[in-house]
């Protein structure tokens, strides 16, 4: 159909501009994952390229050599402490972090106290890492020595923040009626939060905090400043020096021998693959809660 009674007109259907912006948009979408996607893929190709031959049983459990010259493993000290410290990180962080969140969306209703601890939270998500070090370092490692402990308030700094902010918007996204409905039938405020307004909240909470973990296990340079540099394990949070992935990934690669380069890499890849494990767990546990919803 080229023609309209002879009189030459182009009847042939043309793209909308609603259609030429709809096409538009979706290869800006493509370039900008593109963006993300090659970086990341070249990452993990070197990872996985030179810190794979590294991986075994005896480089999880056996001890950091003392000497950094020598080649093979391990890395279990470092693994050990990374699982403790992130662990008692975020038995501190976490629950202070929900219940700061419950305070700021449940109770405070824009109150002065509320808009104070909100901004807190806002600034403290942009402080610098090596800042909450510095912190931790002159006021707790410098009067109790270097131990794992230390460590674990830094990260507890750095993951409180996030816990907040992410757990008070997950809380908004709860509807209003749900919490008229509670108080309908006699509920008070905290039976109706806990019952009635975290489970429906749950999912986003969980995720959030996960990702907080995953983020603060990764952090390198608190650590350096407060727990030391120990070559076996120490499970003693508050007595002696500890070791991170983190701190043993900065320690090798900045040294020329090749065994520290490739225990270096072999951390690398170590803290990677932990830091997707808990990715994944909060993912599957966000889906398990939205299937149960």
């Amino acid at each position: 159909m080229t023609v309209d009674g002879g009189s030459g007109l182009d009847l042939s259907q043309r793209p909308s501009s609603r259609t030429r912006t709809d096409r538009a948009m979706t290869a800006v979408m493509l370039v900008c994952l593109l963006a993300v996607v090659v970086p990341l893929a070249a990452v993990v190709y070197t990872l996985l390229k030179n810190g794979a031959g590294q991986l075994s049983a005896e480089f999880f459990t056996a001890d950091i050599p003392t000497i950094s010259r020598i080649e093979g493993p391990g890395m279990g000290p470092a693994i050990v402490g990374t699982l403790l410290i992130t662990a008692v990180a975020a038995a501190m962080a976490l629950p202070l972090g929900i219940l700061g969140a419950i305070y700021l969306n449940e109770s405070s209703a824009g109150g002065r106290l509320g808009r104070l601890i909100r901004f807190m939270a806002t600034v403290m998500t942009g402080v610098p890492s090596v800042v909450m070090g510095l912190f931790v370092y002159v006021t707790y490692t410098l009067r109790f020595k270097q131990n794992a402990f230390g460590g674990a308030l830094a990260l507890a700094f750095l993951m409180l923040p996030v816990v907040i902010r992410t757990t008070e918007e997950m809380l908004k996204l709860v509807p209003d009626n749900l919490r008229e409905a509670s108080a309908a039938l006699g509920a008070r405020r905290s039976r109706t939060v806990l019952t009635v307004v975290l489970p429906a909240a749950l999912p986003g909470v969980v995720s959030g905090c996960l990702l907080a973990v995953a983020r603060a296990a990764g952090e390198t340079a608190p650590i350096l400043f407060v727990v030391g540099a120990a070559t076996s394990v120490n499970t003693n949070v508050f007595r002696e020096v500890n070791t991170a992935l983190s701190a043993q990934i900065f320690a090798n690669a900045q040294l020329p021998f090749e065994g520290a380069q490739q225990r270096a890499w072999g951390a690398a890849l170590t803290l990677v693959l932990l830091a997707f494990v808990i990715t994944l767990i909060a993912r599957v546990v966000t889906a398990r809660f939205a299937l149960k919803r």
